[in-house]
C-alpha cells in the first residue's frame, strides 16, 4: 500500500467517503505524496510523453501559431507570453528558440512566464531553460501574471484538472464516491448527491443504469480565469488535450504507469489520473466572456500550421535515420491512429480574428 493510499483510508475511516474529484486532488497534488508534486512523470524513463517530448516540430508550430496571434491583434509590447502546466519547460524552450528568430522585436520586448503548481516540476522547468538569454518568471497562477496583451499555451492541462462522476442509479444520477468496501480496500459506489439535470447531456436519458455522467467545474472555472484575463487584457490562447468535441455519456478516468494503464484506485500518489477534456464545454465558458472559440483535432491543427513542409526541411541534410525518426513523429503527433484525432486544439482569440488553420465559422 502506497503512504497515500494508507492516508486516504485513515481518512475516509474517519470522515467518510469522498467523492471523485477530491480523490484525484489527493492523488495529484498533495503536497507531501501527491503524484506531481513528488515525481518527473514525463519522457521514456517516466509515465508517458508529451507531444513537446516527442519532436520540436510541436512546440515551433505552437509558436508559429502565437506569433501570428500576436500579430493579428496589433502586435503590442509590452505583452506576456505563458505557458501554464509547463511539464519538463521543454515546448517553451522551443517556443523560445523560434519566436526569437521569427521577430527578434517580439522577444526582446515579451514578458515570458510559466504557471506551475508544483515546486519540483518548476525546478525542473529552471534546468530545461537555464541556457535561454530571455528572462522568464515563474507564477503559481495566472493571477500573479502582469496585466498586460496575454498569449497563453496549455498543452495537456486540463486533463489533470479534478472531475465529478455521476452514476445513473433509478430515475437519479448520484456523485460518484470512493469509499471503503469490507475489507477496508478502496472501491467505487454511488453516493447521496445527485446532479443538477440541467448540466447533464442530451442523451442522458437514454442511458442504462450504472452508467458515468462526467462534469468539470474546476476546469470550467480555470477556462473562465483564462477567458477573462484575455477579454479585459487582449491577446489570445491555445489549448492542446485528449478530449471530445462533443459532450457524451462514459468513464473516461484513467490511471497511467510507466506508459501503461493501471487500476485507478490501486496505487495513490504513483500514477497520473486523467480524464478526457469535454471540449464543447470550454468553447461555452470562452464565448461567454465575448471571445471566439475555434475547435479541431490536433492533426489538423499541425498540419494545417505545415508540419509536412517543416518535416521535410528538417529531413533535406539528414541522414536515412533521422528522415525516418522526422517522419514517426509526424505519424505520432498527427495521424489519425496516434495523438491527431484522440487530441484536439482549442483557439481562443477575441471575436472576428481569423488564424490559421481555424475557420472563421468554428
Amino acid at each position: 500500500m502506497t503512504r497515500l493510499k494508507a492516508r486516504i483510508v485513515e481518512l475516509i475511516e474517519a470522515v467518510g467517503p469522498m467523492p471523485v474529484n477530491e480523490y484525484m486532488a489527493l492523488c495529484l497534488f498533495d503536497p507531501r505524496d501527491g503524484y506531481y508534486t513528488t515525481r518527473e512523470p514525463f519522457g521514456a524513463a517516466g509515465d508517458f510523453i508529451t507531444a513537446p517530448e516527442i519532436s520540436q516540430m510541436f512546440g515551433e508550430l505552437v509558436a508559429v501559431w502565437l506569433y501570428q496571434g500576436w500579430q493579428a491583434i496589433g502586435r503590442p509590447l509590452p505583452v506576456t507570453v505563458a505557458e501554464i502546466g509547463p511539464g519538463r519547460g521543454t515546448l517553451m524552450k522551443d517556443m523560445l528558440r523560434t519566436l526569437s528568430r521569427l521577430d527578434p522585436a517580439l522577444t526582446n520586448g515579451a514578458a515570458f512566464a510559466m504557471v506551475e503548481t508544483s515546486p519540483r516540476l518548476a525546478d525542473v522547468q529552471k534546468q530545461t531553460l537555464g541556457a535561454t538569454p530571455f528572462a522568464i518568471s515563474w507564477h503559481e497562477t495566472i493571477d500573479t501574471l502582469p496585466r498586460q496583451p496575454l498569449l497563453i499555451v496549455g498543452n495537456e492541462l486540463f486533463d489533470a484538472v479534478p472531475i465529478r462522476q455521476f452514476v445513473r442509479a433509478g430515475a437519479e444520477w448520484r456523485e460518484r464516491m470512493v469509499g471503503l468496501d469490507d475489507a477496508d480496500n478502496l472501491c467505487f459506489f454511488a453516493g447521496a448527491g445527485s446532479l443538477d439535470p440541467t448540466l447533464l447531456p442530451r442523451d442522458a436519458g437514454d442511458a442504462p443504469q450504472g452508467a458515468i455522467v462526467e462534469v468539470a467545474p474546476a476546469r470550467t472555472a480555470l477556462m473562465a480565469a483564462i477567458a477573462e484575463r484575455i477579454a479585459s487584457d487582449g491577446g489570445g490562447g491555445l489549448f492542446l488535450d485528449y478530449g471530445h468535441l462533443l459532450p457524451g455519456i462514459g468513464d473516461t478516468l484513467q490511471a497511467l504507469r510507466r506508459h501503461n494503464h493501471d487500476d485507478v484506485l490501486a496505487n495513490p500518489g504513483e500514477v497520473d489520473l486523467t480524464s478526457h477534456v469535454d471540449f464543447a464545454a470550454l468553447a461555452t465558458v470562452v464565448r461567454a466572456h465575448g471571445l471566439d472559440a475555434h475547435l479541431s483535432t490536433q492533426g489538423n491543427f499541425l498540419l494545417g500550421m505545415g508540419i509536412l513542409e517543416r518535416a521535410g526541411q528538417l529531413g533535406a541534410n539528414a541522414g536515412q535515420a533521422a528522415r525516418d525518426e522526422i517522419a514517426d513523429a509526424v505519424e505520432r503527433l498527427a495521424g489519425p491512429q496516434a495523438m491527431g484525432e484522440l487530441f484536439k486544439a482549442l483557439a481562443v482569440v477575441p471575436r472576428g480574428t481569423a488564424l490559421r488553420p481555424f475557420a472563421t465559422a468554428d
